[in-house]
C-alpha cells in the first residue's frame, strides 16, 4: 500500500469489553501489523450518562492480556520526536470536545446542518402519532419544514431562540434524490437511496457530538487510512460519507465485520448465552461475570480462535501464532455472513495451547492453583513438573490438573465404589499381600525397574494380568484413572506405594 496504513479501535468505556469487540480489535491489529502500520486506541466517551468508572482501564488491561497491544492511546501517546502528540492526540473524544463544535458550525454556515429546537415530548408525540397510523417516524426531507428547526422557523426567530439559551441539537441536512454509490473492502458495492435516510444529530443539547459527527473527525484528523469495525455500524456508513463529501474530505476505506452469532438458535453473542451455556464472553472478569483469563484460558487460544471466527485463511490451518496470523491476515477473505460461536472448539484450541506450554510453565500455574486451594506445595519444583508431564495430555485447563493428580500429593481416603465392585474379588487381598513382598525387595524403585520386576513375578505366578494390574490402581489412585501405573508408583515412592497397598487391604 502506498499510504501509511493507520487503523482504530474505538470502544465507548460503558461495560466490559466483549468478546466482539476484542475481534474487532484483533482484526485491525493483525491489519496493521500486515502492511507495516499504526494500532490506535480511542475512547470514544462522548455518551458521559453511559460512561462506568474502570471501564477504560479494563479495555487495556484486556488488549494487553490478548497479546494486541495499542500503538497510540490514552495511556501510549505518539512517541515518535518528529510528529507532536497534539496532531494525533489526545485519545479520548471527551479531551477533544472542543475541537467539535467548529465543525458542527461549519456544516451550519454551509447550509448542510441545521438547529432543531424540537423537544423529546414533541418527538415522541410525533413517534406515537406515527405508530397508530401504521407508520415510522423519520426526521427528514418529508417532514422537517413542518417541524421545530432553522429550516421552518425564520433567521431573526431562530437567533432569538438561540440567544435566549433555548436547548437545541445540531442536525444533518441530508440531501434528497440522491444515490449513494458505497465501497466496502469486506461486502463489495452498496447502493444507498437518500430519502430513506434520517436527518442524523451531530451536536447534542449538552454540547457534546454524537458518534457520527465525533468518529468522522477524529478519524479524519488521526489520519485513519481504514476503519475496520462491526456490521452494527454498516447502516451508518451512508451518513459517514455524506459528512466527508461535505467536509471536503478523503474518507478512509470501510470494512464492516460480520457478527459473532450465538452457538444455538438466532441472533448475535450475548452475555446471556455464555450464562445460560456456561462459557465467558468476557476476555477479563468483570462484577461477577468471569472471563477468558480467570476461567484458565491461554490468551494465545483466546486469539486463535478469535482469529477463524469470520476469517478464512484459505487453507485447512486452524492452529496459527500471532505472527503467522499477521503474516496470513486479508480482509478479502473475511466472511460477509456471521460467524457461529462453538464454545467446544474454544476449549479445544485450549487443550492445544496448554499442551504447547512447558512442563515448567504449567507446574508454576499449578502451583498457584493449589495454593489458592489451601494445598501443601512443600514438594519439589521437580516433582510438580513430573506429575505436570504424566498429566497434562488429558487436561484442557490448569484447574483439572488437582483432579487429575490429587493422587500424587495425597493417599485416596475412598475408593471409587463402581471400581471397588468390579476389581476387589474374594483373592485380592491375598494377591496384594504378596505383591507387597515384592516390592519390599526391589532396591531400584524406578518406573522401569518396577515394571520389570512385577511382570516377571505375575508370569513366574502364571496370574492373570487383570487380577493384579486393576487393583493395583485401584489402592494407589482411589479410581481407576491416571497415567501409566509404574511412573505413578516411581512418583510416590516405595514406602507410599506399600503404605496404600496395605490400607486398603484393611479398609476394603
Amino acid at each position: 500500500m502506498s499510504e501509511r496504513v493507520r487503523v482504530r479501535f474505538a470502544p465507548s468505556p460503558t461495560g466490559p469489553l466483549h468478546i466482539g469487540g476484542v475481534r474487532t480489535a484483533l482484526f485491525n491489529y493483525l491489519f496493521a501489523k500486515k502492511h507495516g502500520g499504526d494500532f490506535i486506541l480511542r475512547i470514544e466517551d462522548t455518551d458521559q450518562n453511559r460512561y462506568v468508572e474502570g471501564a477504560e482501564q479494563y479495555i487495556i488491561d484486556a488488549l494487553n492480556w490478548c497479546g494486541i497491544p495499542f500503538d497510540e492511546g490514552p495511556s501510549r501517546p505518539l512517541q515518535n520526536d518528529s510528529v507532536n502528540q497534539g496532531e494525533y492526540g489526545p485519545y479520548r473524544q471527551s479531551e477533544r470536545k472542543q475541537l467539535y463544535r467548529q465543525y458542527a458550525d461549519a456544516l451550519i454556515a454551509n447550509g448542510k446542518a441545521y438547529y432543531a429546537f424540537d423537544t423529546p415530548e414533541r418527538l415522541d408525540f410525533h413517534r406515537k402519532d406515527h405508530e397508530t397510523k401504521g407508520k415510522t417516524f423519520i426526521y427528514n426531507w418529508h417532514n422537517r419544514l413542518k417541524l421545530d428547526n432553522s429550516l421552518s422557523l425564520g433567521a431573526e426567530t431562530v437567533k432569538k431562540r438561540l440567544d435566549a439559551g433555548e436547548d437545541y441539537v445540531i442536525r444533518f441536512l441530508t440531501p434528497q434524490d440522491e444515490k449513494l454509490h458505497l465501497t466496502d473492502i469486506i461486502r463489495g458495492s452498496i447502493e444507498i437511496d437518500t430519502n430513506i435516510l434520517d436527518d442524523k444529530v451531530l451536536f447534542k443539547s449538552d454540547g457534546m457530538p454524537t458518534y457520527h459527527l465525533a468518529n468522522i473527525v477524529d478519524d479524519h484528523l488521526m489520519e485513519i487510512s481504514h476503519v475496520i469495525r462491526g456490521e452494527e455500524w454498516l447502516p451508518s456508513l451512508a451518513l459517514h460519507q455524506l459528512l466527508y463529501d461535505t467536509l471536503g474530505w478523503k474518507a478512509p476505506k470501510f470494512a464492516h465485520l460480520p457478527l459473532i452469532m450465538k452457538p444455538v438458535g438466532k441472533g448475535k453473542l450475548s452475555k446471556r448465552d455464555g450464562e445460560k451455556m456456561g462459557f465467558p464472553v468476557f476476555p477479563l472478569s468483570w462484577n461477577e461475570s468471569i472471563g477468558y483469563k480467570e476461567a484458565g484460558y491461554f490468551s494465545e487460544a483466546v486469539i486463535n480462535f478469535l482469529a477463524l471466527l469470520g476469517w478464512n485463511p484459505g487453507t485447512e490451518q486452524e492452529i496459527f501464532s500471532l505472527n503467522e496470523l499477521v503474516q496470513n491476515f486479508s480482509l478479502e477473505r473475511v466472511n460477509k455472513s456471521g460467524a457461529r460461536f462453538d464454545p467446544d472448539k474454544t476449549k479445544w484450541y485450549n487443550q492445544h495451547y496448554l499442551q504447547q506450554q512447558t512442563d515448567k510453565k504449567l507446574a508454576e500455574l499449578f502451583k498457584a492453583d493449589l495454593q489458592a486451594k489451601g494445598v501443601d506445595i512443600s514438594q519439589p519444583d521437580l516433582y510438580f513438573e513430573q506429575v505436570v508431564s504424566l498429566i497434562k495430555e488429558r487436561a484442557t485447563f490448569v484447574s483439572e490438573f488437582w483432579e487429575l493428580s490429587d493422587y500424587f500429593f495425597v493417599a485416596p481416603s475412598t475408593y471409587n465404589e463402581r471400581a471397588v465392585k468390579k476389581q476387589w474379588k474374594e483373592g485380592t487381598p491375598e494377591l496384594l499381600n504378596r505383591l507387597v513382598s515384592i516390592l519390599e525387595t526391589i532396591s531400584d524403585f524406578t518406573s522401569e525397574n518396577v515394571e520389570t520386576q512385577v511382570k516377571g513375578w505375575i508370569a513366574e505366578e502364571a496370574l492373570s494380568f487383570g487380577k493384579v494390574m486393576p487393583p493395583l490402581r485401584l489402592v494407589l489412585v482411589g479410581d481407576m484413572k491416571g497415567p501409566h501405573i509404574f511412573d505413578i508408583m516411581d512418583m510416590i515412592g516405595q514406602q507410599e506405594s506399600i503404605s496404600r497397598i496395605r490400607k486398603a487391604i484393611t479398609t476394603l
